[in-house]
């Protein structure tokens, strides 16, 4: 497996063109399938579908996106960093929840990019399933967690903070402004949850398991804010982190409610392998990412 054949990998699985690959590449079209069909058979696996005159990523080729990515990353990387003529470049790959990336990437990034220009970010939702391999793989680099603690013995974790998760509905819901709502009468609602947005809801939904109670329904719904514009129509009631909705309650857009069980929070962990080597680039963005819960929470 050489570089060049995973550039050519790269450009050919954003472009989904064989000719168009080429001519960015300045090679010709024979090349490009040449270098493609050879990785292909050294991996075992077809890495694109031929469907006639178009071409589309195999669930392998997706998979390799990421890994070529990460190998070219690291050839920019070492090149920055042996030579002392060359701005530190590379890249950083982070899993987050959405409702996490939304509320700290911005103005942790708007530091950290006046440090390191020629960084990149390649940032990903969180499927809880994969994390702890993606991390082991070094396919990514560090890992954002809404859940209270992670047990690997192969894996750093570190609490960042704590926050608030509230649970919220249409202004015109009954269950709008109450403060002594039962688990069981969550039976009455239909619940949307975040599909991706790690692992805050897995301890809420055992415990509605444990004492056998079943909402109306449940909607698993990959997008924060798809999941707000349905409580705003009262297509049902959500459990979410404080500060992904706390300007929208400021300005009346939505109601909150609250169990009588008492109040939910969750703690933020940053995850690492506890062996990976670390840029100084990687170093400076974790301590972006400490000194903004350290002002906010």
């Amino acid at each position: 497996m050489e570089i060049r054949q995973l550039k050519t990998f790269l450009v050919t699985a954003q472009l989904l063109n064989f000719n168009r690959a080429a001519e960015i590449l300045n090679y010709a079209q024979s090349t490009v399938s040449s270098q493609i069909r050879g990785l292909e058979q050294e991996l075992g696996v077809p890495l694109f579908d031929r469907l006639g005159k178009r071409i589309a990523l195999t669930e392998a080729g997706k998979k390799m996106v990421r890994y070529a990515r990460k190998i070219t990353d690291m050839e920019t990387e070492t090149l920055a960093e042996v030579s002392e003529h060359l701005e530190p470049a590379g890249s950083i790959s982070i899993r987050i929840p959405q409702s996490l990336g939304t509320h700290i990437l911005p103005g942790v990034l708007n530091t950290f990019k006046k440090q390191y220009p020629r960084v990149n970010l390649n940032t990903d939702t969180c499927s809880y399933e994969s994390l702890k391999q993606e991390l082991r793989s070094g396919i990514i680099d560090v890992a954002f967690l809404l859940l209270d603690e992670i047990n690997e013995p192969d894996l750093k974790s570190e609490v960042l903070g704590f926050v608030n998760l509230i649970f919220i509905c249409a202004n015109d819901n009954p269950f709008a402004g109450q403060m002594d709502i039962s688990l069981k009468e969550l039976s009455q609602q239909t619940l949307i949850l975040p599909k991706y947005d790690c692992h805050y809801k897995v301890p809420f939904a055992q415990n509605l398991t444990e004492q056998n109670i079943k909402p109306l329904s449940i909607l698993e719904i990959n997008s924060i804010e798809t999941i707000k514009a349905c409580v705003k129509l009262d297509v049902g009631v959500t459990i979410i982190p404080e500060f992904a909705i706390q300007k929208d309650l400021s300005n009346g857009k939505y109601a909150q409610f609250q169990l009588k069980e008492g109040p939910m929070e969750t703690a933020v962990l940053l995850l690492r392998h506890k062996n990976k080597w670390q840029s100084q680039y990687l170093k400076t963005f974790i301590a972006e990412v400490r000194n903004h819960f350290s002002k906010h929470t």
